[in-house]
């Protein structure tokens, strides 16, 4: 069951990289910055794996979907609520057929199927961040507002608040900009969420340029797994009194990700 990302992580689906992540052909169809250096890569992964089992975290790691290098950033396929998993329909035409194989997935350690968005909506899942009774819905280059509408209608379903954020083109993802830091904590870059959106929350704002992003891993408990080079973020983490796990994911900022982007958190308690 999923309903804070602020909780104890206790059950993710991870897809550890070891061909399909290597081939990327072009680059700019899979929104690849440059190639990512196997040996390193792994490594990589193999340690934001580690650091969630020695947490307490159960860690299922399914293998690449075939053809497709995106497969690694598992976030983005699905949405684990309370009710079960949504299938989610990826906004990046090369990484279409990626939900199907993360619901096998997710059906096959028991998650029911509460829903799914249909064409013509387009969803990915880091763009949503479910916090208690809020759900924060961003509407991005790769979530339309025709997946804004149908999810917002499952979410509303469900008891959840939704709360829209539109973002420019140059963000990706929701993510980037905002994330839980606690049950009732966000992570907020002050120069694009509205603060009248986080109304209710204890809000930590950093000025996100450069390599600054809100794309971290909550663990719940107050620790949290942030990228090494993610500097400005550390410092106002700590100034707030979480323990930090920085780990360096250099080879996963090649393909546009960050930590939160290479899980997709089934449970928290």
């Amino acid at each position: 069951m999923l309903r804070n990302e602020g909780d104890r992580l206790t059950r993710v689906v991870v897809c550890s990289p070891r061909e399909e992540y290597f081939s990327v052909a072009d680059l700019e169809g899979h929104n690849f910055i440059q190639p990512p250096d196997r040996d390193l890569a792994i490594r990589q992964h193999d340690g934001l794996k580690s650091i969630l089992r020695d947490f307490g975290t159960e860690v299922v790691d399914i293998p690449e979907l075939a053809q497709h290098p995106n497969s690694v950033f598992t976030r983005d396929t699905a949405l684990c609520t309370p009710f079960g998993y949504i299938r989610l329909r990826l906004g990046l035409d090369t990484r279409r057929g990626e939900e199907r194989w993360m619901s096998d997935a997710l059906e096959s350690i028991g998650e029911p199927c509460a829903g799914e968005i249909k064409v013509p909506g387009t969803v990915e899942g880091g763009d949503v961040i479910l916090v208690g009774s809020v759900a924060f819905l961003g509407r991005s280059i790769r979530t339309n507002d025709e997946g804004v509408a149908q999810l917002s209608s499952l979410l509303r379903g469900m008891g959840y608040e939704v709360r829209t954020i539109s973002l420019p083109e140059s963000i990706l993802h929701l993510d980037k900009v905002l994330m839980a830091a606690g049950p009732t904590r966000m992570l907020s870059c002050s120069d694009s969420i509205p603060k009248e959106s986080l109304k209710g929350f204890e809000v930590i704002e950093v000025s996100c340029e450069g390599r600054s992003t809100a794309n971290i891993i909550c663990l719940g408990n107050n620790q949290v797994i942030v990228d090494r080079s993610n500097s400005t973020v550390l410092t106002r983490l700590e100034e707030h009194g979480l323990s930090i796990y920085a780990i360096d994911l250099s080879e996963f900022a090649k393909g546009a990700g960050g930590p939160n982007c290479l899980i997709m958190p089934v449970e928290r308690k």
